[in-house]
This record gives C-alpha cells, structure tokens and sequence, in this order.
C-alpha cells in the first residue's frame, strides 16, 4: 500500500484526483502546514494491511502474537465480570 503526502489547499484544489486515488488503494497523508493531520485510507482495504499502516503511521505498536490472558479488570455487583454482562445482553 502506498501512502502520498498532501496539503489542504492541494486536497481542496484537486480532491476528485486524490479521491481517484484512494479508489485505486493509495493512502493519503493529509498535512496542515507540514505537519501531518489526518489520513485518507480506501474502504476495502484488508485487516493486514491495516494493522501495518497503522504500525508505520506509529499509532500501533504490535509484535503479532496473541495477547495474554489477564485478570478481570472490573466487577458488578453480583460477581459477574463486565464482559459477562456485555455477552450475556448480546444474547
């Protein structure tokens, strides 16, 4: 997947040539005076690629092996953990 830097005033002034990008799978880098602000990403991208943007981008720091199992970190009153409660009123 390609990332592309681009300023506001260029995203405002050419958006339907950026927006065909993304179509295509490009990634955009939007930046408000040289500082990053936000990015565009296409919609299908699939969960890999995701996970590696957002490892480039230095919003995910993850080794790829499972995370362990820990301790509940919440109890309700009656002993039942908060995700208990979340599954059982999902059902």
């Amino acid at each position: 997947m390609s990332e592309r830097t681009v300023g506001i005033r260029d995203l405002k002034a050419h958006l339907s040539k950026y927006l065909q990008r993304v179509r295509q799978g490009q990634v955009l880098l939007i930046t408000d005076r040289g500082r990053p602000i936000g990015r565009i990403l296409p919609v299908d991208i699939p969960l890999e690629e995701k996970i590696e943007a957002a490892i480039d981008a230095g919003i995910l720091a993850w080794n790829g092996e499972p995370f362990p199992a820990g301790e509940p970190v919440a109890r309700v009153r009656g002993g039942k953990t908060v995700a208990e409660l979340v599954i059982e009123d999902r059902e």
